[in-house]
């Protein structure tokens, strides 16, 4: 049996972050893990590196366009390397087996009448690289994914058909309600679907950074727009195209992205397969994304955790448990570095790491380190039935990705082996004379050990090779299909001796993070000289600040002055708002939906005064007003009576 799983193809604007991590982290323990399995694997990554932004960011750093790409791919692929992740095949947009494909594929689409010449006008959104009707902007104007303006775009276009396929796509999904995962997310895209498809445009004239037109079309000054160019990769690094020997493996059995780019993917993506006449994947798997304090993590916001900082400080095995750990698949996860070093001290080191200590002082004491398994069923059945439970229950929760079901399952095993130690006392047996049972309990823990060991090994395959190869063992399909299929017991064996796996680690191993200047990525900054980032000043204290910091913030009771409304904006009002200084400030606040202009007119609110001025629809704004929001909406923050403005709040 074939397994066929994808990551996302990244996109090389800069260096990777955590959440480009996490995907990959779930895509190479799924690979272990069907390889454990004894299935025939095909894992693929790569970067995507094509398209008006990556032209334009090659031309801000003063590089040829293919420089630029080479170094930023070199950047992830070097990173998956040190990390050890087990690829098959790592593609790059860039590469010309992969453009050849393209241009087939759109070559069988165009003969088929699916793709068409005609004329685009609409929104376009360059960091998005996507269109947008005007009904789908904020304001009219800006980009309901990123937020950032938008521009109208007017240029000839070839077309790809897709609301033919909108009822297709919706039959589908009826018919294979688990090709969305987590299965939450699915009803998201049906909705999309029923709201209804307009043509996709799939070539651009406006640049030149992208695959050409096929030459049987003679048409060479379009290139083909990147999501068609992007999404197309997952079948032509199987060879489709050329030599398709490899296609053998598609369909893809699981293909990993982000929740920002679902539609693409469980939309677009399977209309194009439609009309190649090629089987949809069996499941499109769309994970949340990884915050910081709260927020999105971008590069813009200089928030961006480093995946290679965080494995250098707290170990790379320690990373991927806490990253499949935390967070349950499809929801968002908020890096901390205080639940980080309690995963390690409590999951990590007391649950499995003093489980494994404490049997080999054990063993040491009462056996000269051999253990037998001879009477583990005569003492302890009742304890092997739990852990046979746990073992028959647990790997379906890899078929829907939930990670975190899985380790919380599995982690029950080591409960199991704590508790026996505790219930059994095999000091005390020993001491009675009872040795046969003594041994029993310490044989009983590792054979609970060694069962765990191999499904955890697809998480921390290195550690558990460590402890495999401690209980006398190698894991492997074989080790999997005796432990863990057949309920077989280890045979007599030495333990070894190893230092502790999970050292306590008592604070915050890694600094604050320093300001960061938005998309430099190191590999594409301006020559000749190279940035030197600024020393980290405090340590990281999660999302705890301190009393001085909080006061950094000045909050003043506001008098609103003037108000009103803004034209063309749906949320907008302008506000004069008094805050005690010679003339009022200009305040614009999205409250439209929620207060009138005349009825805010001489009334007092919170102001965020010290906030840095920011321009929203070219209007200057200088300053917050402190509001809650609720599923009943929003509620401005006022003072309980009258107070002077300019006071402080506090």
């Amino acid at each position: 049996m074939s397994y066929y799983v994808t990551t996302p193809i990244y996109y090389v604007n800069g260096e990777a972050h955590i959440g480009h991590a996490y995907t990959t982290f779930i895509a190479d323990m799924l690979a272990r893990y069907k390889r454990l399995c004894g299935e025939e694997v095909y894992f693929l990554t790569g970067t995507d590196e094509h398209g008006q932004k990556i032209e334009e960011s090659a031309r801000k750093f003063g590089k040829p366009t293919q420089q630029f790409a080479d170094e930023i791919s070199a950047l992830f692929r070097n990173l998956w390397d040190e990390f050890g992740i087990s690829y098959d095949q790592f593609i790059r947009t860039t590469d010309k087996n992969h453009m050849a494909g393209v241009q087939k594929a759109f070559e069988t689409m165009y003969a088929k009448g699916d793709i068409y010449k005609g004329n685009y006008e609409g929104h376009y959104c360059v960091s998005c690289e996507t269109f947008f009707p005007e009904t789908q902007l904020i304001d009219g104007e800006f980009c309901p994914d990123c937020g950032r303006s938008t521009s109208i775009v007017k240029e000839e276009s070839y077309f790809f058909k897709l609301s033919a396929y909108e009822q297709k796509l919706l039959e589908y999904y009826d018919a294979h309600p688990d090709f969305i995962l987590p299965k939450s997310r699915r009803n998201e895209v049906i909705n999309f679907v029923k709201g209804g498809l307009n043509d996709l445009s799939v070539t651009r004239t406006s640049f030149s950074w992208g695959v050409p037109l096929p030459e049987s079309l003679g048409d060479n000054k379009h290139v083909m727009y990147v999501w068609l160019d992007a999404l197309l990769n997952y079948i032509t690094a199987l060879g489709y195209g050329r030599d398709e020997e490899k296609m053998r493996y598609w369909p893809a059995q699981m293909q990993l992205v982000g929740k920002d780019i679902l539609r693409f993917h469980a939309i677009y993506w399977p209309a194009f397969l439609m009309s190649l006449g090629r089987p949809l994947p069996k499941h499109i798997g769309a994970h949340g994304w990884w915050t910081r304090d709260g927020e999105k993590m971008s590069k813009s916001k200089g928030n961006v955790v480093s995946p290679k900082e965080v494995a250098d400080a707290y170990g790379l095995e320690n990373l991927r448990y806490f990253m499949m750990r935390e967070v349950p698949f499809g929801q968002d996860g908020d890096f901390s570095q205080r639940a980080f070093i309690d995963r390690i001290n409590s999951d990590l080191s007391n649950d499995l790491g003093n489980l494994l200590n404490r049997i080999i002082g054990m063993s040491g004491k009462y056996s000269d380190f051999v253990i037998d398994s001879k009477d583990v069923l005569n003492y302890h059945a009742s304890e092997m039935a739990e852990v046979e439970a746990v073992l028959d229950g647990v790997e379906r929760y890899l078929d829907e990705v939930q990670t975190h079901r899985f380790l919380e399952e599995l982690w029950k095993l080591f409960t199991i082996g704590n508790k026996a130690i505790e219930a059994h006392a095999p000091w005390v047996k020993m001491k009675e004379g009872k040795t046969d049972e003594a041994l029993a309990v310490v044989a009983l823990v590792a054979n609970i050990l060694a069962k765990a060991s191999v499904l955890l090994h697809p998480f921390m395959p290195k550690t558990t090779a460590t402890i495999a190869d401690a209980l006398g063992f190698n894991i492997d399909t074989k080790a999997y299909t005796d432990l863990v299929k057949n309920g077989t017991l280890l045979p007599t064996f030495t333990i070894k001796k190893i230092p502790p796996l999970f050292p306590r680690i008592e604070a915050p191993l890694m600094e604050q993070a320093p300001d960061a200047q938005p998309n430099e990525p190191e590999a594409a900054k301006p020559a000749p000289e190279k940035q030197k980032a600024s020393q980290p000043s405090e340590k990281e204290q999660d999302n705890l600040i301190t009393i001085d910091q909080f006061f950094k913030t000045e909050l003043k009771i506001g008098t609103i002055v003037e108000a009103e409304e803004v034209p063309k904006s749906k949320k907008l009002l302008k506000l004069q708002v008094d805050v005690g200084e010679a003339s009022p400030r200009q305040v614009v606040a999205g409250i439209k939906e929620f207060y009138s202009a005349d009825s805010l007119v001489g009334t007092q609110v919170c102001v965020v005064a010290n906030l840095k001025p920011a321009k929203l629809m070219g209007m200057l704004s200088e300053g917050m007003l402190l509001a809650a929001k609720d599923d009943e909406g929003l509620c401005l923050m006022r003072p309980e009576s009258p107070r002077k403005a300019g006071s402080s709040v506090g």
